[in-house]
């Protein structure tokens, strides 16, 4: 068994909301890894391989739902859960999202006394 801790990418354009996640992700101990956008998420997300993946829905240039479905048609993904974070909370915005491939959902903002247990629950599924 390796002590090496859960790696988590957060694709999000937000540097603020970034910042955020990963103050909170790295006070539970995981390794954090952060991108602006769906490209630079992309190319770490191959490089790096995290154990999960969190994506911003409303990107410029690649929105989230597209880098979602390049991710779930690369094999070595399979078993990778991504998550949404978005503010898009109107009737099915919640079912686009999972229907893109998303294997959760989280709304924004990001409650941050809960965002741990969500956190958990997705690499635990």
């Amino acid at each position: 068994m390796s002590d090496k801790p859960l790696a988590i990418l957060y694709v999000e354009d937000n540097l603020d909301n970034r910042i955020l996640v990963q103050r909170v992700l790295q006070a539970e101990g995981y390794a954090f890894m952060g991108a602006s956008s769906a490209a630079e998420g992309l190319k770490l997300a191959r490089e790096q391989r995290p154990d999960l993946i969190l994506v911003d829905i409303n990107m410029p240039e690649v929105d989230g739902l597209s880098m979602t479905r390049e991710l779930k048609a690369d094999m070595q993904f399979g078993d990778v859960p991504v998550i949404a974070i978005t503010a898009n909370v109107m009737r099915g915005d919640r079912e686009r999202t999972l229907a893109a491939g998303c294997d959760g959902y989280i709304q924004k903002p990001v409650d941050i006394d809960l965002l741990p247990r969500q956190i958990v629950r997705f690499l635990h599924r």
